[in-house]
């Protein structure tokens, strides 16, 4: 049986500790930058980068399948923000998630 081929886009996703939050690998990379002589590092923040692939619909019927993947599977809500980019929708990028 032929399957017509489903068009697919992309959600990018961007996790990062909320403020507040104590980041050590954070504070490590900025140690190492300070052992390598890089003068003028203000505080460093380490997070996540992921893109999915998504069957191709309606943006905010994207965004909504994304948001439900972060709170359940992808961020930790407790201690983390995500942000959410749709490239090529029409409200690109999308804004932070308000918790």
């Amino acid at each position: 049986m032929n399957h017509p081929e489903r068009s697919l886009a992309k959600a990018l996703i961007y996790i990062t500790y909320k403020n507040g939050v104590l980041d050590p690998q954070g504070q490590a990379v900025k140690g190492a930058l300070a052992s390598l002589g890089f003068e003028g590092v203000g505080d460093v923040r380490v997070g996540k980068y992921i893109e999915i692939e998504l069957s191709d619909s309606p943006p905010e019927d994207m965004k909504a399948r994304a948001e439900k993947m972060c709170r359940d599977l992808l961020a930790n809500p407790v201690i983390e923000d995500f942000r959410i980019e749709l490239p090529g929708a029409p409200d690109a990028p999308v804004a932070p998630d308000e918790r």
